[in-house]
């Protein structure tokens, strides 16, 4: 691995060094993973030299996001009948049976709005992953100028000149394939048990919320760590060794995808909070 001095980028910026956690030892909190997202949010929106970069993803991202939302919108209905299809009908056919079928209405009327705001919330996220693909070479160097300004260095496996651009290219590409593949494989086994499986219907959205928490820290540090080639045992290693940090970072993700407008800087803003993370707890290779 080499490391490249950047002293025009690492110059134009205010912000302070990172000072990373000790090598394999756990740091910080669910507090500390939320606190890193807005910093790189800020961060972003601070540094005017990350715009032109982060133009290229956010233009992605409203692509995709206005796509997922016709296609939400044009098919709410069927949507919604085939995520509580499996709920039993509940009937009133008696003026007093309302004492104890009103609050069980209430209470499924309830569970659905959650259940088809978790789809529409996970589908967001999954359309930004797509864009995500799309745009990985950019986010990759985006990733770069990140590091350059707040290590003063960038830390990586390649060479120079115009082959190294296109095999950094092909990797960030191949390797955002690979953990899209990867989240789309998991995802699907998900749900499919809670079609399948009795009873696992109550399961399976806490269960895809918590996995999408867990994912979401792993696939935007993902481009520092691609650079430097860690495998990814060290990363799972990394994962649990931070679990209440990564928590909290994909936890605040997910928020943050559900808000109108914010959720089109979201791309590139996890990416810089993702190299923040992966700074601030940094794997020895």
């Amino acid at each position: 691995m080499t490391s490249s001095e950047s002293p025009g980028l690492a110059s134009e910026s205010p912000t302070d060094p990172v000072a990373p956690a000790s090598a394999g030892t756990p740091g910080g909190g669910i507090g500390t993973g939320v606190g890193i997202l807005f910093e790189g949010i800020g961060m972003l929106v601070r540094e005017r030299g990350l715009w032109a970069l982060a133009a290229v993803p956010v233009t992605f991202c409203a692509v995709a996001l206005i796509a997922t939302a016709s296609l939400i919108y044009l098919n709410a209905t069927p949507i919604a009948e085939g995520l509580t299809s499996w709920l039993p009908a509940l009937e009133v056919t008696a003026w007093y049976q309302w004492l104890w079928m009103g609050p069980a209405k209430l209470l499924f009327g309830v569970f659905e709005y959650l259940l088809f705001a978790l789809f529409c919330g996970v589908s967001v996220l999954l359309s930004l992953l797509i864009a995500n693909l799309a745009s990985a070479p950019f986010l990759d160097v985006l990733s770069q100028r990140v590091e350059a300004i707040v290590a003063g260095s960038v830390t990586e496996d390649s060479g120079s000149g115009f082959a190294a651009i296109v095999s950094g290219a092909r990797r960030s590409m191949t390797n955002e394939l690979q953990r899209l593949l990867f989240f789309v494989a998991v995802w699907g086994l998900i749900s499919l048990a809670g079609v399948l499986i009795p009873g696992a219907q109550l399961v399976a959205p806490p269960a895809l919320m918590l996995f999408t928490a867990i994912f979401l820290p792993l696939d935007y540090a993902g481009y520092l760590f691609d650079r430097r080639q860690v495998s990814f045992n060290a990363r799972r290693q990394w994962l649990r060794e931070n679990l209440p940090t990564m928590l909290g970072f994909g936890s605040a993700a997910m928020g943050t995808a559900l808000v109108p407008g914010l959720n089109l800087l979201l791309l590139p803003s996890l990416v810089v909070a993702g190299t923040l993370l992966a700074l601030r707890h940094p794997i020895e290779v």
